[in-house]
């Protein structure tokens, strides 16, 4: 697991980033969409989404795709811009068990860039 912010500390971290961890938990894809950047970059399982439209997309698939549950373990800054979150998924997806990091990549209090992998 990596070093960082336990979930309760999720106050002190920018204001986009811990309402995207809220949608996020709540598999609320609209407002979790509302945080990113227009012209934002989303990469999940090797293949990258650009732009609103893709992204809603792939969001409202990726919502549907598996039953799981996810436990948010860590939180840290990476430098000015850059955050890594960790979440715990145990679910009906093939491995069952995997921590992801959500690279996350912000400006002007939106999500430009995030890289989900294990």
């Amino acid at each position: 697991m990596d070093q960082g912010t336990t979930p309760q500390n999720t106050a002190d971290l920018p204001a986009v980033l811990a309402a995207h961890l809220a949608a996020h938990e709540a598999r609320d894809a609209e407002r979790e969409l509302a945080c990113y950047a227009d012209d934002a970059e989303v990469t999940d399982e090797g293949r990258t989404y650009r732009g609103l439209a893709e992204i809603r997309s792939w969001l409202s698939r990726a919502a549907s795709e598996y039953t799981y549950t996810s436990e948010l373990t860590a939180v840290r800054q990476d430098d000015a811009e850059r955050w890594t979150a960790v979440r715990h998924l145990e679910g009906d997806f093939p491995g069952n068990v995997v921590d992801l990091r959500y690279r996350y990549t912000l400006h002007d209090n939106r999500i430009t860039a995030l890289t989900i992998a294990p």
